[in-house]
């Protein structure tokens, strides 16, 4: 498997791919919005169809909020409008006629949901409440636009909002908010690195912000998941509050937490190769692709065995797709190669005599034949073991990108060099923590969730180091 193109010129080879692999059209005439073509479309949505399933499996129900927040209730907490008020896309006008006021574009939804939360909420019998929502979200985004991974309209935008009636509860949910999420980034296969935001990266409104990290393969860090401990912040503006059993009113306690299309780039970004896509079967659009393989003078036989191959596979529950075109099968490979389809079926001439499909494997390219009669448990077998391969095959990348370093200068090199994540002591204080991002030319990711024993000093003030922090240059 080449990845020297893929790692050298990733921003080069990812554009491609959205291309050639009809997964997105870049071409539309507003900055920053993007159109899901076919292709990648199915692919968005078995890829959220796992999370979906994971939180409702955890108690989670989903819901689907208007878009439009008014102004007044948009700017009821105040450290949280700070944090967007540079993003705010605003409705003034409905048709000719000037509002009397204004609506925001949901940048994201607590604003919108905490109020009805408070309709909702009345004795300790309603809490907790567990919801979320796939919406679309737009920030006007001042930063040089990506597809997928630095948007103005975010169109896969997973948000869960709970209440609860303690804080110890909500600590609680936000351990599983972690949990889920480690769910889901491993059925994908994606790596990932869980930390506590320093204080200057929380999101506005929480009490602490814990972020997954993985790597793109230009060594740079892409945020694909954040989990929030609100505690009481939000309750207090919007009165979420609920009679406890001895008839007292008190506020609720919040967690909420969100991942976005940035997870779709993930998978594709740390499976791919020089030729492309290489997805794991669990969410590719397409997992096999049965390719006739005609001889002149055999091609009924051939396309009547091809036919019931796909068909065979559809019925068990594999998708699987018969391509029947009239081009060159060399054109066909590379076509599914291209895209990313996890498993390629043969069949000439020689497969019909042997009772037989030649299986190959687009992540290691392993050919081998499997007997008709065993087709669909091995067919079943060979995508868990690709599933299973291709994230020991992530995770070992991430691993080998992941340094030490107890200077300025080292940790800069290595950075500079190979990208990746450096591993730093740190004194704790937001002071030698900006200057350890500016010195370094990277942004704080923070101390790995769970707790990590720190050792060293911190390179900036020379103090003993109150814990490990981890560093990277980040999208």
């Amino acid at each position: 498997m080449k990845r020297e193109r893929w790692q050298k010129n990733f921003s080069e080879w990812f554009n491609d791919i959205l291309r050639d692999a009809d997964i997105m059209d870049t071409r539309y005439p507003v900055k920053g919005l993007y159109v899901w073509l076919p292709y990648g479309l199915k692919l968005r949505n078995h890829v959220f169809a796992v999370i979906r399933q994971l939180l409702e499996q955890s108690g989670h129900q989903e819901v689907l909020f208007p878009l439009l927040i008014p102004e007044d209730i948009f700017r009821k907490e105040a450290e949280h409008i700070r944090g967007f008020e540079g993003q705010v896309y605003w409705v003034t006008h409905g048709g000719l006629s000037k509002l009397d006021v204004k609506l925001a574009l949901r940048p994201t939804s607590e604003t919108s949901i905490y109020p009805m939360f408070a309709l909702w909420i009345r004795s300790h019998a309603d809490l907790p409440i567990k919801v979320f929502q796939v919406v679309n979200v737009f920030r006007y985004e001042t930063k040089m636009t990506k597809p997928m991974i630095r948007l103005r309209e975010v169109t896969t935008f997973k948000e869960a909002h709970t209440a609860h009636a303690t804080w110890e509860e909500a600590e609680a949910q936000v351990q599983e908010a972690v949990k889920v999420y480690q769910r889901f980034f491993d059925e994908l296969g994606v790596p990932y690195l869980i930390t506590k935001r320093p204080p200057w990266d929380t999101f506005a409104g929480a009490v602490y912000s814990l972020a997954f990290d993985t790597l793109a393969p230009d060594g740079r860090t892409l945020q694909i998941g954040t989990v929030h401990n609100l505690g009481q912040n939000f309750a207090k503006v919007y009165e979420l509050k609920y009679e406890t059993p001895d008839g007292k009113q008190e506020y609720v306690y919040q967690t909420c937490y969100g991942i976005s299309e940035r997870v779709i780039a993930a998978a594709m970004m740390v499976h791919g190769d020089d030729i492309g896509l290489c997805l794991p079967p669990k969410v590719a659009p397409i997992q096999v692709v049965v390719v006739p393989i005609p001889f002149k003078g055999k091609e009924a036989p051939v396309q009547q065995i091809a036919s019931a191959v796909a068909n065979e596979l559809t019925t068990a529950g594999v998708r699987a797709h018969l391509d029947d075109r009239d081009v060159r099968p060399g054109r066909k490979f590379y076509h599914w190669e291209r895209r990313g389809v996890p498993l390629r079926l043969e069949i000439g001439p020689e497969d019909v005599e042997k009772d037989q499909v030649t299986a190959v494997r687009r992540d290691t390219g392993e050919r081998q034949a499997i007997p008709r009669n065993a087709l669909r448990n091995k067919v079943r077998e060979l995508l868990e073991t690709i599933d299973g391969d291709l994230r020991a095959r992530a995770w070992k990348s991430f691993n080998e990108m992941t340094h030490e370093a107890s200077d300025v200068e080292t940790a800069k090199g290595l950075m500079d060099r190979r990208g990746g994540i450096v591993r730093m002591p740190w004194c704790g204080d937001e002071e030698c923590g900006l200057e350890l991002e500016e010195r370094t030319g990277g942004d704080i990711l923070g101390e790995k969730f769970g707790g990590e024993q720190a050792s060293g000093i911190c390179p900036i003030c020379s103090k003993r180091a109150a814990k490990s922090v981890y560093l990277a240059r980040t999208y």
